[in-house]
């Protein structure tokens, strides 16, 4: 166990994060598909799935991880907290040289047998830094992407359900209820771990973090120091149901082959993302992308007649046109009689 001790300060720095980031579950993601023993037979499935469209050059990927998850990943790729994978990858590289080289001798320690490549990686040489960028981005289409927008709904029906406990019970409520394998006796956390050993907060508070694609509990110190928030991730799915709810999704993905065919993946993504009427900044969070990417997508939608975009505020609201709304449900002709094509 890892006990975490907490002063009067560190209870009035506990943070919820608002949604998992697309980075961090992408690299633990990588984990979860050689980490066979882990997760059963919930994750089972998208293993398969998984398995099945990797192609041999992302098999370097798999150095940048290994099956004992978050606890032997490089943490630059771990510590962002962003709305999307390309704001995650563009927050990671521009990290500073002394926070990776701090990161690769925590590498060295913990995998002494690591590729060279990984640490010319963390040497900042440029080369090697532009394909992992593109094999991650390669890899995160097909393995995170198709289940984001489910995923982010059901992290945000978790943060919620946070934030009444806290109200109704306080921070004991909160922090006794996190996992079933994590124990609150005030004012000491208590978290698995390889090692038996304590952890002294002083002050800087605990972030926590709902985890979708690592189904174990995780602490994670920051390389950089001590004065930097401990991140406390938790299982976002903690039975069968909400793991059905996420893996939903890629059967739709499945079934919309042809809409996929006719608008391209991330355009059918977005599409289907206003489905449930949002704001620019919203619809970039379920689809895993980027505002000005999501801002871009929306636009050519309407100008094909598939969105509407109504001023909202200070921002706007996009929302399904019948013509869309029957390009999604794949009804011709619903909604108001259009004519075939």
């Amino acid at each position: 166990m890892l006990r975490i001790h907490f002063t009067h300060d560190d209870l009035t720095r506990v943070r919820i994060a608002r949604s998992p980031d697309p980075l961090t579950e992408t690299v633990l993601s990588l984990s979860l598909v050689r980490a066979r023993d882990v997760g059963g037979a919930a994750l089972e499935g998208w293993r398969s799935r998984t398995r099945r469209r990797l192609r041999p050059e992302l098999g370097m990927l798999f150095d940048l991880a290994s099956p004992a998850g978050a606890a032997e990943a490089p943490e630059a790729f771990l510590h962002a907290a962003t709305d999307s994978l390309a704001d995650s990858l563009d927050h990671t590289w521009s990290q500073p040289r002394r926070r990776w080289a701090t990161d690769l001798r925590v590498l060295e320690y913990l995998r002494p047998k690591a590729p060279r490549w990984v640490r010319e990686l963390h040497g900042g040489d440029r080369e090697w830094r532009g394909l992992v960028d593109r094999r991650l981005r390669e890899y995160h289409a097909f393995a995170v992407a198709p289940y984001w927008s489910q995923l982010l709904a059901a992290a945000h029906l978790e943060r919620t359900g946070r934030a009444l406990t806290v109200a109704d019970s306080g921070l004991d409520g909160l922090l006794g209820s996190l996992h079933p394998d994590i124990r609150w006796e005030s004012p000491v956390l208590s978290v698995p771990c390889p090692v038996d050993a304590d952890l002294c907060l002083r002050g800087t508070g605990i972030v926590l973090v709902p985890t979708f694609f690592w189904p174990e509990p995780m602490v994670m110190t920051d390389n950089r120091g001590p004065e930097h928030p401990v991140v406390v991730h938790y299982p976002l799915a903690r039975d069968l149901v909400t793991y059905r709810t996420v893996w939903a999704s890629a059967a739709a993905e499945d079934q919309a082959g042809a809409l996929v065919a006719l608008l391209g993946a991330t355009r059918a993504r977005t599409l289907r993302a206003a489905a449930d009427p949002a704001g620019t900044a919203e619809i970039a969070r379920r689809t895993g992308t980027s505002a000005a990417t999501a801002s871009h997508h929306t636009t050519v939608l309407r100008a094909a007649g598939l969105l509407t975009t109504e001023r909202a505020g200070s921002g706007v609201r996009h929302a399904l046109t019948p013509l869309g709304q029957a390009l999604l449900d794949d009804r011709p002709g619903a909604g108001g009689g259009e004519q075939e094509t």
